[in-house]
């Protein structure tokens, strides 16, 4: 059983999370506003999840805005929402296109009206796409999604890790549940999971890039890629020759 599993996670279709960081010292280091930088990174979206499609990522989440980014300065986070209202209007018929469906996960009751109206007219017009699964994560926790999933295991007979996993979709808005994460992608520079997919990323592979997120493409995650097919991924096994 054990055996078949890990046999299955190495031909599946893999699932890629990337945390999108550095857009505001993208800006920063150029002399622009840190706006810039963010409305530059969400070109770099559009290259990735085209760069995604002719690969084989399944599913793919991009952490772009955390629970903790609330904090940031209000003209900041006003900036942020807005740029994501006109990125969900702008992609709609691109992501219909390219037979790619699009999720929102995370916390909802906090966002502007218009955001999720863009964001429902996003999700209801890919909902038949197949080439790729998109996942959003906007205000985001991965501790906050584990808290309010445990909040519903009272109803629950018994608690396995798949019903846990089922009740974490259920909590992030994430409809179909997703599989496992494989490979977490950071920019930016820095070394941190920052709190993004903390149960679904248990055996996730890392990769640290220094690339600033409005300079990422193509080639940085086909990159990550080839380095993700050089790791021997065990599973808390032992290697295949010392195991022999």
């Amino acid at each position: 059983m054990i055996q078949s599993a890990l046999t299955a996670a190495t031909t599946r279709l893999l699932h890629v999370g990337i945390i999108m960081d550095g857009s505001g010292r993208w800006a920063t280091s150029r002399g622009l506003p840190r706006e810039a930088g963010h409305r530059e990174g969400m070109f770099a979206v559009r290259r990735v999840v085209e760069a995604a499609r002719q690969t084989e990522i399944g599913t793919l989440t991009l952490f772009a805005f955390s629970t903790a980014n609330w904090y940031r300065p209000a003209g900041e986070v006003a900036h942020l929402l807005q740029i994501f209202e006109e990125y969900f209007i702008s992609e709609k018929t691109i992501w219909m296109e390219q037979d790619v469906s699009v999720c929102v996960i995370g916390r909802r009751d906090r966002l502007p009206p218009s955001l999720l109206e863009a964001v429902d007219e996003a999700e209801s017009s890919t909902s038949a796409g197949r080439a790729l699964r998109l996942r959003i994560a906007i205000d985001f926790s991965g501790r906050d999604a584990i808290v309010r999933a445990a909040e519903r295991l009272d109803g629950e007979r018994r608690a396995t890790p798949e019903a846990f996993a089922r009740l974490l979709g259920e909590a992030s808005h994430n409809g179909e549940l997703a599989p496992e994460v494989d490979l977490i992608i950071r920019s930016g520079g820095e070394r941190r999971l920052s709190d993004f997919l903390l149960w679904e990323s248990a055996y996730a592979e890392l990769c640290f890039t220094d690339r600033m997120w409005p300079d990422f493409g193509a080639q940085d995650l086909k990159d990550a890629l080839r380095d993700f097919r050089l790791r021997e991924r065990r599973f808390g096994r032992l290697p295949a020759a010392v195991a022999d």
